[in-house]
């Protein structure tokens, strides 16, 4: 299972850009050029992922050539490090191997929530409430929630790796927690783009106040992944904002007691936007 990782994980990642580009060329095709800006833009996040791949090349002792910073401009900096762990898994060692897979499921998952959802926002929202009967909106939609969960999902059987006496988890296991991440995704992307057609902008007051409840709780979780209290602050922040959508794992331990806190203001969210 652990050489499938890679290769489901690039084929999911060029599916995802094939039904992206398509969809900016079917907004562009149609004339509706406000949703064509606003599809380019969600590109835009997605180069704060490849700028930290080129300098954790510069770090590994690679310097970065025209190629290599042309292949990152481009945004496919991601594919050409799946492409070295492959060819790692054909003949390198085994730390070279998870070193490189650890490196791009960071990097992926990191492109994954500033890049593919935005992007899956806002074709779920054009196909909710402007273009119900759009085909191409909705693929790309469909295949950035999956290629979305199964970033989370790699992450996750990444730091399983990492564990002494864990293996690689079975198909079984990768496949329950794939749906439940694309389940729980679903559910909140389609709960916030409903409740942003019927209430428009008070969206952003209840994603807000699920924002600032997320980010004082990891705060009072006092999690030692940075250092630095003001970096350790921005992180907080940043993990919040993501807690919106899904939960990940910051701590070491058990998790069940943070995971039922997640759900319970999840589900206040929800009421309180039903309620509203």
């Amino acid at each position: 299972m652990r050489g499938a990782v890679p290769r489901l994980s690039l084929t999911l990642l060029a599916a995802e850009s094939g039904a992206r580009l398509c969809a900016i060329i079917h907004y562009l095709v149609r004339g509706q050029l406000g949703w064509f800006g606003l599809t380019i833009a969600c590109l835009v996040p997605g180069y704060a992922a490849q700028l930290l791949s080129i300098l954790w090349f510069r770090a590994d002792g690679h310097a970065p050539g025209c190629w290599l910073l042309a292949l990152h401009l481009l945004q496919l900096g991601l594919w050409k490090r799946y492409w070295d762990v492959l060819r790692a898994e054909a003949g390198g060692g085994a730390g070279e191997v998870l070193a490189q897979l650890g490196d791009v499921c960071v990097l992926r998952l990191l492109e994954a929530l500033l890049q593919t959802l935005p992007h899956l926002l806002l074709q779920a929202y054009v196909v909710v409430a402007v273009d119900p009967a759009g085909f191409i909106p909705g693929v790309s939609a469909g295949l950035s929630l999956l290629s979305l969960a199964w970033a989370l999902v790699s992450y996750s059987h990444f730091t399983c790796l990492l564990k002494p006496g864990h293996l690689s988890p079975p198909a079984a296991v990768i496949l329950c927690l794939l749906l439940w991440r694309t389940g729980m995704l679903g559910t909140r992307v389609l709960a916030l783009v409903l409740f942003a057609r019927l209430y428009s902008f008070w969206v952003f007051a209840v994603a807000g106040v699920h924002w600032l409840l997320m980010s004082f709780w990891l705060g009072a979780q006092q999690t030692d992944i940075v250092a630095q209290p003001c970096h350790c602050r921005l992180f907080n922040c940043l993990l919040g904002a993501v807690y919106i959508f899904c939960y990940i794992n910051v701590r070491p331990g058990p998790s069940r007691t943070r995971v039922a806190v997640f759900y319970a203001v999840s589900t206040w969210n929800v009421l309180c936007s039903t309620w509203m």
